[in-house]
């Protein structure tokens, strides 16, 4: 029987790779904003690091300056509700509450953790969310593992999402509007001032918006899309992470009071795991207060994204991107595994994005900016696409 188990699992891997969609972990070694793999030093264009402060050498020496042997704690050694629960969560909740100027906040081990464990817990049977069509895969796990009915409306499509909601808001007691703010694939935006709209329309109608590519790029403090469009208070889950753009680990939520005592005592991925440790989330804690003051790394971003994409939109390429992600489609697997090859081959580190990650058919580089490259080297990769 055993055999058997892992005979399919060989064929299955089999079938993966003749489809070119076999995963491989890559042996890399970071230097910096470049990567080096099989002994080829590159400039990485797939990293998540959007405001380059996780290969900012001064501010790390600047936190660790902060530092004492008794403060440098790397375990928690326990979860939130045992002994896990150290001031350094309180430093940092309270922090987000300051600069979002919101009620509550909590924070969680993982954007993943946040994402698959809120819905399960503030859904019952009688809930429907409706979801964008593209949100990310801890979004859809989360919906999958909860008792709501869902529907996923068309992407970015609110005459969509208006006509499911007015099909069905007697149906239910109450409606999760689902969405990602930025769009981790497509680098597309949503319209947030209209999703607060509708929601005001329907009184049971709750918004739940995922900022895990926004926080620290967006917005005049750098909080998102959700301050950049003045909408903050409307969203009833303000979802984001620390794990990208502001170089860290972990995710949070901007919510009422009400909520985030709910989500203490139903929520299964923050009551069943091990806190964060505490020099994670004074390093987070960091970070967040200097945010404000990166105006200038945002603004450098978006000159460089804007100028990106139409270099490529000049040379042919669709590009619906409104942000820091750009992707260059190649619908065919392979010809994304080729075109990737091709361009770490001239010295950039850019990657192919696969299926089940994107749908069939819609294969691509995923390029990802970020403010420690310098417009010349930006200009370098657009000259060799």
């Amino acid at each position: 029987m055993i055999q058997q188990a892992t005979d399919s699992f060989r064929k299955e891997l089999q079938l993966l790779e003749a489809q070119s969609n076999l995963r491989q972990l890559p042996d890399v070694e970071h230097c910096g904003k470049d990567i080096i793999c099989h002994g080829k030093r590159m400039l990485n264009l797939s990293s998540n690091d959007y405001l380059g402060l996780a290969t900012d050498t001064p501010l790390r020496k600047a936190f660790l300056e902060t530092l004492t042997p008794e403060r440098f704690l790397p375990s928690s050694s326990s979860s939130r509700l045992l002994t896990g629960n150290f001031s350094a969560y309180t430093e940092l909740e309270d922090c987000l509450c300051r600069l979002f100027g919101a009620e509550s906040a909590l924070v969680f081990s993982s954007g993943y953790h946040t994402n698959t464990g809120i819905l399960p817990a503030v859904c019952n049977a009688k809930t429907l969310i409706l979801a964008d069509k593209l949100v990310h895969a801890s979004l859809i796990d989360g919906i999958r593992l909860s008792s709501a009915q869902h529907i996923r409306y068309k992407h970015n499509n609110y005459e969509h999402l208006e006509s499911l909601l007015r099909k069905h808001r007697h149906d239910y007691e109450r409606i999760i509007i689902v969405t990602e703010s930025i769009f981790s694939m497509d680098g597309d935006e949503a319209d947030l001032r209209r999703l607060a709209g509708l929601k005001k329309e329907y009184p049971q109608v709750l918004l739940y918006v995922d900022e895990a590519h926004a926080i620290g790029v967006r917005g005049d403090k750098g909080l998102g899309c959700a301050e950049e469009q003045g909408c903050v208070e409307d969203i009833d889950f303000l979802i984001g992470t620390f794990g990208k753009a502001l170089a860290s680990v972990g995710g949070y939520i901007i919510c009422k009071k009400e909520i985030r005592d709910y989500l203490i005592n139903k929520m299964r991925t923050l009551i069943f795991t091990t806190a964060l440790p505490p020099i994670n989330l004074m390093w987070s804690s960091f970070v967040m207060e200097r945010l404000e003051g990166m105006r200038e790394r945002r603004n450098h971003l978006e000159n460089i994204r804007s100028f990106l994409k139409e270099k490529l939109m000049e040379k042919g390429y669709e590009c619906t991107s409104a942000s820091h992600i750009i992707p260059v489609v190649t619908g065919d697997s392979r010809a994304a595994i080729l075109k990737a090859e091709e361009m770490q081959r001239k010295g950039f580190y850019a990657l192919p994005v696969r299926p089940p990650t994107v749908p069939e058919g819609s294969s691509r580089i995923r390029l990802s900016l970020t403010a420690s490259l310098s417009k010349e080297e930006v200009e370098q990769f657009a000259d060799i696409v």
